[in-house]
C-alpha cells in the first residue's frame, strides 16, 4: 500500500525524477520521465543510468557522482540526454544522495525539459520589469540603469550578494543587453565540479588525459567564443584553476587539460558569488589578482528583506509562473497573505519567497486565489518586526502605502491613468505620491 500511494505521488511530480541504487543502477523512473526521455519505466528499471541516458556528462562529470565526491547537492545544471528515439534533449538537472543512516546508499535526480520551461517562460517572462528581472524598488532600478550604460562594454563583471537574489538573472540581462547576444551564452557552477572536473569543464581536455577522457573534447571557454559565459560561484573555485582563468582574463589564452597546444578565445566573463569577498580575500581562497581582473564592472544585489516593496509585483509575478506551469487558473491573493509576506525576512531571498508561493499555490486545489492558510506554517506565524529599509521609510504605514500602490499599479501594467482612477485620485496626486514613496526614476 505504501509502495503503491509512494508511485501516486511520484506520478503527479510535473518533474521527471530518478533514483539509483549504489551500482549506478536505476531503481525508480517516474511518468514525467518516461514523458521526457520516451523511455518506458519498466525497460530502463535495473539498468546502468549512464548506458541509458548516453549523455557526454555520464562519462566524465556524472551529476551524481560529482555530488558524492563534493559532499554538496547539484541544482540546476544543465546537460543533454539522449531520448529512447536517439535524439539528443537538452534538460535542467537537480542530484543528490539518498543515505541510511550515515552512508549513501544511492541518488535520486530530478530534471525538467529545457526546451519546455523556454517555451512556457515566455507567457509570464512577457510581464517582467527588466529582462526577466521583477522589481520597481530603488536598489534595482539603478541596477537596471547600471546594465543598460555597460551594454557595449566588453569588460568582466563581478556580481556578489546573498544565495537567491537572482544573480543568474542579472547575468541574463547583462548577456541579452549586450553586443553579443546573438552569439554563444555558457553558464557553469564551479562549486559543484572537483578541481580536475571543473578545469576540463571550462579548458578542454584531451584523449587520455584522465580515467573516462576517452576523447578530445572542447571545453567551456572553447564553446563560448565571441560570446560570453557565466561564473556561478567563481570565489569557490580551486586556486589552481584561479590561475588559468587569470591568463585567460589577462592573454586571452589557454591549453586543454593534457595537452600543450596553446588556444586563444574572445569570451566575455561574467562571474557571481554569494561568499564574503573580504574574509575569502583574507583567508586566501580567492586571488587577490583574480579578483580584481573580475571586479571591473561590480554590481552588489541586495537581499529581498532591504526591498521589501518588491515583494507584491514579484508574488503577482510568481502566481502568472505556477499557473503556466500547472496549468491551474489562480488568480490572486486572499487579504491579508501580503501583510504576512511583507512580514517575513526571507533568508533566502528571492528564491525563499518563490518556494514560498509554490507550496501554497499545489496546496490550492479548488479555490481561484491564495489564501493565507494555503501558506507554510512559519510564514502564518511569523512575527519577525520589519526591520529598517535602505530606502528611507518614515514608518511601517508609509512600507504599506508604498507595496499598495506598487499593487495597484501593477494591476494596470504601471498604466497612471488607469491607476488614478482606481484610487480615485488626479493623475497629478498620483504621481506626487509616487515621487514621494521613490517610484519613479
Amino acid at each position: 500500500m505504501k509502495e503503491l500511494l509512494r508511485n501516486k505521488i511520484l506520478d503527479s511530480i510535473p518533474e521527471g525524477v530518478f533514483a539509483i541504487d549504489k551500482d549506478f543502477k536505476i531503481n525508480l523512473f517516474n511518468s514525467a520521465a518516461e514523458e521526457i526521455t520516451g523511455f518506458r519505466r519498466e525497460d530502463v528499471i535495473g539498468k546502468y543510468c549512464k548506458h541509458v541516458f548516453r549523455s557526454e556528462s555520464c562519462f566524465s562529470d556524472c551529476p551524481i557522482a560529482t555530488v558524492l565526491k563534493t559532499k554538496k547537492n547539484i541544482f540546476d545544471l544543465e546537460t543533454r540526454i539522449c531520448t529512447a528515439s536517439n535524439d539528443m534533449k537538452s534538460i535542467k538537472i537537480n542530484a543528490s544522495l539518498i543515505f541510511e543512516g550515515n552512508s549513501p546508499v544511492g541518488g535520486i535526480a530530478t530534471f525538467r525539459d529545457l526546451n519546455k520551461i523556454k517555451c512556457s517562460n515566455i507567457n509570464y517572462l512577457s510581464d517582467s520589469h527588466f529582462h526577466g528581472i521583477i522589481g520597481h524598488s530603488k536598489q534595482m532600478e539603478d541596477i537596471y540603469d547600471l546594465i543598460s550604460e555597460i551594454a557595449d562594454s566588453n569588460a568582466p563583471v563581478l556580481i556578489t550578494g546573498e544565495s537567491g537574489t537572482g544573480k543568474e538573472l542579472v547575468a541574463n540581462a547583462i548577456q541579452k543587453t549586450s553586443k553579443r547576444n546573438n552569439n554563444p551564452f555558457i553558464k557553469i557552477n564551479c562549486s559543484v565540479l572537483p578541481a580536475n572536473l571543473l578545469a576540463s569543464e571550462l579548458f578542454g581536455h584531451a584523449k587520455g588525459s584522465f580515467t573516462d577522457a576517452i576523447k578530445d573534447r572542447p571545453g567551456r571557454f572553447e564553446l563560448a567564443d565571441k560570446g560570453t559565459i557565466f561564473l556561478d560561484e567563481v570565489a569557490e573555485m580551486p586556486l589552481q584553476t584561479q590561475i588559468h582563468l587569470l591568463r585567460i582574463l589577462q592573454e586571452g589564452t589557454f591549453e586543454r587539460v593534457g595537452e600543450s597546444i596553446t588556444r586563444t578565445s574572445d569570451v566575455r566573463i561574467i562571474a557571481a558569488t554569494n561568499i564574503n569577498i573580504d574574509e575569502a580575500l583574507d583567508g586566501g581562497k580567492f586571488r587577490e589578482d583574480l579578483f580584481y581582473r573580475l571586479n571591473v564592472i561590480p554590481i552588489e544585489l541586495p537581499p529581498l528583506r532591504n526591498r521589501k516593496e518588491d515583494i507584491i509585483p514579484l508574488s503577482n509575478h510568481f502566481l502568472k509562473k505556477f499557473s503556466n506551469y500547472y496549468k491551474k487558473e489562480i488568480t490572486e491573493f486572499q487579504s491579508g497573505v501580503f501583510d504576512l509576506l511583507i512580514n517575513h525576512n526571507y533568508p533566502g531571498n528571492v528564491r525563499e519567497l518563490e518556494n514560498i508561493l509554490e507550496y501554497a499555490f499545489v496546496r490550492t486545489t479548488k479555490e481561484k486565489k491564495i489564501e493565507v492558510n494555503k501558506l507554510p506554517k512559519n510564514i502564518i506565524s511569523s512575527s519577525i518586526p520589519l526591520k529598517e529599509e535602505p530606502y528611507s521609510y518614515k514608518n511601517s504605514s508609509e512600507l504599506r502605502e508604498r507595496t499598495e500602490l506598487i499593487s495597484s499599479l501593477e494591476k494596470h501594467h504601471w498604466n497612471k491613468n488607469k491607476t488614478a482612477e482606481e484610487l480615485q485620485i488626479s493623475r497629478t496626486t498620483l504621481w506626487r505620491k509616487m515621487k514621494l514613496l521613490g517610484l519613479t526614476t
